[in-house]
């Protein structure tokens, strides 16, 4: 039986997010076939690259709207958790739209290189099951360009060129923008959070 979906859409870090579920026991699918995520009992969508072309891929796919209407957990990774608002200055891209708000550019600045990589301290906002047992202050691995904003589904967040959406919530969509497969514990207890929810 699967705990878990992986839309293969081709993003970069598939590999490693299937890696660090297995480390944790989860019985993981890579699927592309929109049954398959449609049914899933919860879904991942992991991604490394650019907004546009990942996208086009996913309408290419037939994806878009499976995504838009899932019934399951969803949690987006990086650029995964990026696609889930409405658009983005990146290729000025329109994305899957379950969360409120622009994906915006991080501005160059003294200090502030981009893209950003490296950890980063955590801050939350507001309680979340997916963020149990995870304290202010925990360190997250980033590697990213663009940042989604502050708003109320924000769960998390941190600094960097400004304050930023580091996890997002709303309803049972997700996103983590940072790297959980790359956070030593800290990530590794917010994919085992996202495994603890109840399924569709």
């Amino acid at each position: 039986m699967t705990d878990v979906v992986l839309i293969d859409w081709g993003g970069g870090n598939i590999g490693s997010v299937r890696y660090a579920l297995d480390r944790l026991g989860a019985r993981s699918v890579l699927s592309a076939d929109a049954d398959t995520i449609a049914n899933a009992p919860r879904v991942i969508l992991p991604g490394v690259g650019a907004a546009a072309p990942a996208m086009q891929r996913l309408h290419e796919l037939d994806l878009v709207n499976t995504i838009r209407t899932l019934d399951a957990p969803l949690l987006g990774i990086c650029l995964g958790m990026q696609l889930l608002y409405e658009t983005s200055e990146e290729g000025d891209v329109e994305g899957l739209g379950v969360l409120r708000g622009r994906v915006r550019r991080i501005e160059a600045a003294p200090g502030v290189r981009v893209p950003h990589m490296g950890w980063n301290r955590l801050r939350r906002e507001r309680a979340s099951p997916l963020l149990e047992g995870i304290e202010d202050g925990e360190w997250a691995y980033f590697v990213h360009g663009f940042v989604a904003p502050m708003s109320d589904d924000t769960l998390a967040s941190s600094e960097y060129g400004g304050e930023f959406t580091a996890v997002a919530g709303c309803g049972r969509r997700f996103g983590a923008q940072f790297h959980p497969e790359r956070s030593a514990a800290t990530g590794q207890r917010l994919l085992a959070n996202f495994l603890a929810m109840e399924a569709a």
